[in-house]
């Protein structure tokens, strides 16, 4: 996949992209760098990972920091902005991509945490840096969308409900956000095969990605849906502040 960002359009730019050591995010993170923006590279506990993408870029002479955050500890949080603000000043786009709920091992309201309210405060804790005619990108799912319209698998459920309290939630700030000039988009798209999210509903539901991909007639990779999010960044906001990715016909209405 070609980056769909032309080169040095983000020149002079600085973006934060949660949970992009791996995936779509780090998918997202390549092409801003590749367009000229100064990167933040987020992870939980693959910093290895993340280092490894942070040295590729500064190979290409791109500028990209590294900040591990536990993005449900607002402490975390506050530390992971000030040393965004210490090295690069301020932010121009905030990539909200991060988003869990599958993972074993997890407290019962893991979910809600990271997808409600760790996606709240990881915005208001941005406003500081954010200036007029930044933007804000909240990465979400058709399941998680259209979850109040379009049942999804019990196995996703949890996740689905968490994730569209954490867009409705975030939606709820957008006359904050517009009147600081900063734009808001929600990018929903279906399932993405070779996302972490994909493998674990795989391993519950065997036979899920596939049937999903036969009703849809593709699903996207992570590199085209990356793509998708970068451009959500530049482009202009919807009137809706949402972008539709992928098929959506087997999906009812928001509401």
């Amino acid at each position: 996949m070609s980056n769909p960002l032309a080169p040095s359009s983000l020149s002079g730019k600085r973006a934060l992209v949660t949970g992009s050591s791996r995936g779509i995010g780090a998918g997202t993170v390549g092409y801003f760098a590749e367009a000229g923006a100064s990167v933040v590279i987020n992870y939980r506990n693959k910093e290895a990972r993340a280092r490894k993408l942070a040295e590729k870029i500064q190979a290409s002479g791109g500028t990209a920091v590294v900040v591990g955050a536990d993005l449900t500890d607002p402490t975390s949080v506050t530390a992971m902005f000030e040393t965004v603000q210490r090295e690069l000043g301020g932010l121009d786009i905030l990539v909200l991509n991060a988003s869990g709920g599958m993972e074993s091992g997890m407290e019962a309201d893991y979910a809600l945490k990271l997808n409600r309210d760790a996606q709240v405060n990881v915005l208001n804790a941005a406003l500081p840096l954010l200036g007029e005619g930044s933007r804000v990108v909240f990465v979400t799912s058709h399941q998680a969308h259209f979850i109040r319209s379009t049942p999804t698998m019990p196995e996703y459920e949890p996740v689905a409900l968490s994730k569209r309290a954490g867009e409705d939630a975030l939606r709820e700030l957008i006359p904050e956000l517009d009147a600081r000039g900063i734009g808001f988009v929600v990018v929903s798209g279906d399932m993405i095969e070779g996302t972490i999210t994909a493998t674990l509903l795989e391993r519950a539901n065997p036979g899920a990605v596939q049937q999903r991909k036969e009703a849809a007639g593709r699903l996207y990779n992570v590199s085209e849906f990356a793509a998708e999010v970068a451009m959500a960044a530049v482009e202009p906001v919807p009137d809706d502040h949402t972008r539709l990715i992928g098929d959506v016909s087997d999906f009812g209405t928001e509401a």
